[in-house]
């Protein structure tokens, strides 16, 4: 059986599954294909036990340290 998975940029409607922070890291479990999302401090914390058991690991912490782009159009 070959599973698909779709990566997408993650929103603030995505939501870290033990603390409700905005989501930075995405984990897709390699056994049910099931999400897990993700703080960037709850990411870490389950990172080294989590990771083995995933097909995809999305990480997106990067997007915390990014300054904004502002548009000056007056």
């Amino acid at each position: 059986m070959t599973t698909t998975t779709v990566t997408r940029e993650l929103n603030a409607l995505d939501r870290c599954d033990r603390c409700g922070a905005q989501a930075f890291v995405r984990a897709v479990l390699e056994t049910s294909g099931g999400e897990l999302f993700f703080c960037g401090h709850h990411g870490r914390a389950v990172e080294a036990k989590l990771r083995p058991m995933t097909i995809e690991w999305q990480d997106e912490t990067a997007r915390l340290y990014e300054k904004p782009v502002y548009d000056d159009q007056d």
